[in-house]
């Protein structure tokens, strides 16, 4: 067949295109999977048309009823008609966003986003927290806010409940799904803080920076036309989900320097093998190394403008966000990557005094990555800088700082740290962190932040393996033989009646070789404590020291105390915590940075 002319290019607006999607003019070919984004995608996809970025081409095939051949079509999911009408077109590439645009902007119900662990449906409310979408200095992913079906969450700093329009408007955040009817919902939110001028220049420029886009946003189509055949259609919809891979900015970047005949994807290759020395950096992925060298380029970029032009109004930012990474000229990157690559060498080194070996073992990669921006700047700190990161490392791990906004506290953390080791204020992520004893009973979850950093902590304390008696920090850990296992067994404490809330928390936990949990097995601490004396020759002086080492009151493993156990290990965690965190810590909560 000639190949010339088989399909159309045009445009058509956002809201258009959905309206059709919601009365079944637009619909799917029945051999399309069925929807699968998660709420990250959704997120990112908000973001994007909130500032006119592209989402991509849709790719459409005409219906026509005279032609030799049609697959039998069905709506997007979301979309309730009563009696389904025969389509006008059918989507063969743009499934995914469509239907996440549909769900989140016209359906007016509860987006379903399939959760990225369990693969399990979920129903997710997205908001737009104003104020944050109007402030440039905030990564725009960062100012979308999803909520469960409830519409309620509580988070770490504050407790979110959408439940009804009025707490929208009180707490400034405002529903994507009235986003073609934003009229409605601003004469609702004008009404309720009754007029206030600031209230109405605040809906003004809200409407103006990010309504009108979403409003004026249009979408490039290329339709197929119908007389193609069946063969052909097919053929064109496999090849376009042959890569079904999204493009990271990474690919962007390396597009962009191949054009200056610079090979980024080979340059990492190198870089990777340099970073590959080091057991923690392996987890280090391209998006991660050059979010690194934008960090330190736009601070060195940064302390230029403000030395050359110290009165300056507007100071460059320093940040690693998307628009940060594709700006950065290869230049740049020439200049900084070296700088950057001696970062994470003093970064893994750093991290290995602490106790952190494997990738698995850094709660925040993000954290990471500031880290070995900050050295890449200011280079070996000396003994008191070297405190300073350390207990910077511990209040942010500990006090699960980097639980979110992480683009914008990385870009923090990389401008201010040097200033505090040079003797100005404190970091403002740890200016007011907050950590309460109670979390030590509370984590049950492995893969936490505290959790992660606790085990840590224990390794670098010179915590010693029950059985073997070494040192768990000496141990060769790269085979995986360290993990952290139950105190108390979980099979007894299940006989006991113990709720496991309270037998997988933390105190319950310590870092162990696989050896060692084998040989406890299920018996209470007296048995197996008595074994390790009698058929391991140890002697039960040895033995308590060993115990202490992982901060364990020894009697109370000796009489088979459970709660005795966990006040014991809680007050004795906390005094460590307190001491590596710098701070001081009541029955309730912090009180306090020294």
């Amino acid at each position: 067949m000639n190949s010339i002319g088989i399909f159309d290019n045009t445009k058509e607006s956002l809201g258009d295109l959905l309206e059709e999607i919601h009365t079944g003019k637009v619909q799917l070919p029945d051999l399309q999977r069925s929807f699968t984004w998660c709420n990250e995608q959704i997120v990112k996809l908000i973001a994007s048309i909130s500032h006119s970025f592209p989402i991509g081409a849709i790719l459409t095939t005409k219906v026509n009823s005279n032609s030799s051949f049609s697959f039998k079509p069905r709506l997007l999911e979301g979309v309730q008609i009563t009696k389904e009408p025969i389509p006008d077109s059918l989507i063969l590439d743009g499934q995914q966003r469509l239907t996440s645009a549909y769900m989140c902007f016209r359906s007016g119900n509860a987006v379903q986003i399939r959760d990225r662990q369990t693969h399990k449906l979920q129903e997710r409310w997205y908001y737009i927290d104003i104020p944050a979408a109007l402030n440039p200095e905030i990564d725009r992913v960062d100012a979308i806010i999803s909520l469960p079906r409830s519409q309620t969450k509580k988070t770490k700093h504050r407790k979110i409940d959408c439940s009804t329009a009025e707490q929208e408007y009180e707490q400034l955040l405002f529903p994507v799904s009235a986003i073609f009817n934003y009229a409605q919902w601003r004469e609702g939110f004008q009404k309720y803080w009754s007029y206030e001028q600031d209230k109405l220049a605040l809906a003004r420029q809200f409407e103006l920076e990010i309504v009108k886009r979403f409003e004026h946003y249009q979408l490039p189509i290329i339709q197929l036309r119908s007389e193609l055949s069946k063969v052909a259609v097919c053929q064109i919809f496999e090849d376009m989900h042959e890569m079904p891979t999204p493009m990271t900015f990474f690919d962007l970047v390396t597009a962009c320097f191949a054009a200056e005949d610079f090979s980024l994807r080979d340059h990492f290759a190198g870089v990777s093998q340099q970073l590959s020395r080091f057991g923690i950096l392996q987890g280090v992925r391209n998006t991660d190394w050059l979010s690194a060298v934008t960090l330190v380029a736009t601070y060195h970029r940064r302390e230029r403008v403000v030395k050359e032009h110290p009165l300056i109004a507007q100071i460059p930012t320093v940040g690693c966000g998307r628009q940060n990474i594709l700006d950065l000229a290869l230049a740049d990157y020439e200049q900084f990557a070296p700088m950057t690559l001696a970062g994470f060498d003093r970064a893994a080194k750093f991290l290995h005094s602490l106790g952190f070996v494997h990738p698995e073992d850094i709660a925040y990669p993000s954290q990471l990555l500031a880290l070995a921006s900050v050295l890449a700047i200011v280079g070996l700190p000396n003994d008191l800088g070297r405190t300073q990161l350390e207990r910077w490392w511990w209040l942010c791990s500990l006090g699960e700082v980097y639980n979110n906004w992480q683009n914008k506290r990385t870009a923090n953390d990389t401008t201010e740290i040097p200033r505090w080791l040079a003797g100005g204020a404190i970091p403002s992520n740890i200016d007011s962190v907050h950590f309460n004893r109670a979390r030590l009973l509370q984590v049950t979850r492995r893969q936490g932040a505290i959790y992660k950093t606790l085990n840590a902590l224990l390794r670098k304390q010179g915590a010693i393996d029950f059985l073997s008696g070494e040192i768990i920090r000496d141990v060769k850990v790269f085979d995986g033989e360290i993990e952290s296992h139950h105190v108390f067994p979980e099979a007894w404490c299940k006989q006991q009646g113990i709720p496991a809330t309270r037998y997988n928390c933390l105190l319950n936990r310590t870092p162990l070789k696989k050896d060692t949990n084998r040989f406890i097995g299920s018996q209470p601490p007296s048995v197996y404590l008595a074994r390790l004396v009698d058929e391991q020759g140890i002697s039960k002086q040895r033995l308590n020291e060993i115990l202490r080492s992982h901060y364990i009151e020894p009697k109370t493993l000796w009489s088979d105390d459970f709660d005795a156990f966990l006040d014991s290990r809680m007050g004795d965690l906390s005094l460590l915590i307190e001491e590596m965190m710098g701070i001081k810590l009541s029955r309730k909560n912090l009180v306090g940075i020294k």
